[in-house]
């Protein structure tokens, strides 16, 4: 084992960095599977790259929230653990790549100094929570969520009941009615209301996009804020217990909500109630609550040696804030891609000069908050200095993009390089697009959306063509149609065609023109869209699809030079459920401890869920040594009688339903722990018992 050993203060981050440490070696040693030791990593936001032999270590910004401090830490550790490049997410997180596996353990230590973690950043858990970049000073919002997304985050983060879930999870915050956190695309998205004076949220539940986008159910009209961390936890409950597992296609929440639909999902939410930690949990909000008091400085002397640039900043780019005399300055950021020594500079402007905060946006963008009037000025030429004031903050200017190619596993084709060029059709043939909010771009390299492009006004998605000689060339899908329609209601963009990937810019210029020249007295692009229809941009389009005249060019993708080869790896967007039997019953042991230290630490409901997967875990080693599906947490205790209770090969005093189910028939007291905890431990030996003798027979 190594000796990996850090000088945190936190214990439980300390044990979980060693953790770390030490399965590394086991994985290296040969102890430790690939595809349990994936999950592992997974889970401590340790992602596998394209590139063989690296990792992309994604970074979890809780609501994109940062100071300058962290700021700070990230660029020392993206310098000496990777390449000085900073890669900002559509889920507000911080990637850095081409890291050594070897050297994560210290890495993560290495940011825990300021309080950044990477535990559940990836894998089949509960990913960052999300949030308006705007949340706190956005003039239209009721409040601002961001302490509750800071709870939301701070509650669930290593809670044992979303460690090992069939997929993953995700949520958000919206701070008004704009909906601006895109509440309809996630698992489970709120969204700001008052009524009658008191806080709370409208929820809506079983978004997703993907190669199959659903629109999220309203869950609740409206809910007290003390009740969205227990509606969190049942809705997480239900997920881990009826969620699918063994077909990773359809393990999102949205399909189970597509199956059963919302009626009995809520009836199954209310079951989990008795067994809920908390039936109320009141959120803190007084960090957040203080007022904001501009930093008193003197304002640097600066020349504005062009107004006209100036102005067009500040109205592109500069946004005012619900706090008199603040603003808030946003930053385009191209792709999501800035670097340390830039972002070195930002961090001393935004602790010296502003609120010493920062938020990363949904759409790959930095957000200055809490910046004087007099100092803006001087913000636009520092800006300028570093490149920062690229005009087109959120606007059709602003293409979304995921990595694509460039690192990840999935990628079929490039969406950074059709992004670039795009980006620069856009800046030299349409300057009017420059503050145009109805127009969202998006792109994605291939069908899971990380790009977001199924629900964007103009989409491109990453695909291959083939011609009659099977030669095959990077495409690209253009859907149109979607967009966010506010207070929890979206739509999906259409599929309307497949064209050769460097005809993705032609594409642009056909849509583009066809606005300009059909649009109707100033008409939005979803209303001009939607009086056309499906059809006549597909005839707009057909051109550009036609692969009879394909010339070498076409086959070589954006940023590349060599020709194109199709090479799509093995997808870590939530971890592989592959396990071995003997690794299962391993890791009972291990959550049987893990519910022992919960119930010393007087931590009832911990306790109680760590051996429920217990449980589960050993009743589904059982299974898959007779070769029996174990599709969900449900039909693996239904299975589970059937095959071993009812045919008594395992003696149990009940059925093993009515043995597992006991969890969500009690309220989590000490008693019923030190009960449950009983249970597990004689059922592992059970198993293990009958388990030992059929091994011992084969022999």
């Amino acid at each position: 084992m190594q000796s990996f050993r850090t000088e945190l203060e936190n214990e439980v981050v300390e044990q979980d960095i060693i953790d770390l440490a030490n399965k590394i070696e086991l994985f290296k040693t040969g102890k430790i599977d690939e595809e349990r030791f994936r999950s592992l990593r997974l889970a401590r936001g340790v992602y596998g790259q394209r590139q063989f032999g690296v990792q992309m270590i994604r970074i979890k910004i809780p609501f994109g929230k940062m100071s300058s401090e962290q700021l700070h830490r990230i660029c020392e550790v993206s310098d000496e653990y990777s390449r000085g490049r900073l890669h900002i997410t559509t889920r507000q997180d911080i990637q850095i790549h081409h890291v050594s596996l070897d050297r994560t353990p210290e890495l993560w230590a290495e940011l825990e100094k300021d309080e950044i973690t990477l535990r559940e950043a990836c894998g089949n858990v509960v990913r960052n929570v999300t949030a308006s970049e705007t949340a706190g000073i956005d003039p239209d919002e009721p409040f601002d969520v961001s302490p509750y997304a800071d709870a939301m985050f701070k509650f669930f983060l290593r809670n044992p009941i979303c460690q090992e879930m069939g997929r993953k999870f995700k949520i958000s915050f919206s701070s008004s009615d704009s909906d601006t956190g895109l509440s309809y695309m996630h698992d489970l998205g709120f969204i700001a209301k008052i009524q009658n004076g008191v806080r709370g949220f409208k929820i809506l539940a079983g978004g997703g996009l993907g190669s199959q986008p659903r629109h999220g159910d309203v869950l609740y009209d409206f809910i007290e804020t003390d009740k969205i961390i227990p509606v969190m936890e049942s809705v997480l409950r239900v997920f881990d217990r009826y969620g699918e597992r063994k077909s990773r296609a359809k393990a999102r929440m949205k399909f189970l909500l597509k199956d059963i639909g919302l009626e009995a999902f809520v009836e199954l939410l209310n079951t989990e109630r008795l067994a809920l930690s908390h039936q109320s949990k009141a959120i803190d909000t007084s960090s957040f609550d203080g007022e904001i008091v501009a930093n008193d400085i003197e304002v640097p002397a600066v020349t504005i040696d062009d107004e006209k640039a100036y102005n067009a900043w500040r109205t592109s780019n500069v946004i005012k804030q619900k706090q008199e005399g603040l603003f808030a300055i946003g930053i385009k950021v191209l792709l999501g891609d800035f670097y340390t020594p830039e972002a070195r500079k930002l961090a001393d402007l935004i602790k010296k000069y502003a609120g010493n905060e920062i938020r990363l946006s949904l759409r790959q963008n930095i957000l200055i908050k809490h910046v004087r009037e007099d100092l803006l000025p001087f913000f636009y030429v520092e800006l300028n200095k570093l490149g920062f004031t690229d005009l087109g903050y959120n606007s059709a200017q602003d293409i979304t993009a995921c990595p694509g190619t460039d690192t990840c596993n999935l990628g079929i084709a490039s969406s950074t390089g059709i992004a670039d060029k795009l980006e620069s059709v856009l800046k030299t043939e349409y300057p009017q697009y420059i503050n145009n909010k109805d127009i969202t771009i998006k792109i994605s390299g291939c069908m899971n959306a990380c790009g977001q492009h199924n629900m964007s006004e103009i989409g491109f998605q990453g695909m291959t063509i083939r011609t009659k000689d099977k030669q095959v060339a990077p495409a690209l899908q253009v859907l149109l149609g979607g967009g966010n329609l506010g207070n929890g209601e979206g739509r999906f963009s259409d599929k309307v065609i497949k064209i050769p990937s460097k005809r993705g810019d032609d594409a642009l210029r056909y849509l583009l023109n066809d606005y300009q020249d059909n649009s109707q007295n100033g008409e939005r692009f979803l209303n001009y869209y939607d009086r056309n229809g499906q059809m006549y941009f597909y005839e707009l389009l057909k051109p550009l699809a036609d692969i009879e005249n394909l010339t070498p060019e076409d086959f070589v993708d954006w940023g590349e030079e060599k020709k194109y080869i199709k090479a799509i790896g093995v997808g870590e967007c939530a971890g592989v459920v592959i396990d071995l039997i003997a690794t299962l019953l391993l890791e009972s042991e291990e959550k049987i401890e893990n519910g022992q230290g919960a119930l010393e630490a007087k931590q009832w409901s911990d306790s109680i869920y760590y051996v429920y997967t217990s449980m589960i875990n050993t009743a589904k080693a059982l299974l898959l040594s007779e070769d029996k599906k174990t599709n969900t947490h449900a039909g693996i205790i239904k299975d589970f009688d059937e095959h071993f209770v009812m045919t008594n090969v395992i003696d149990l005093p009940t059925s093993f339903s009515t043995f597992v189910y006991q969890i969500n028939k009690n309220e989590p007291s000490e008693a019923f722990a030190k009960k449950y905890l009983e249970d597990a431990k004689s059922f592992l030996g059970k198993v293990d018992a009958y388990r030992t003798k059929e091994l011992n027979t084969v022999d």
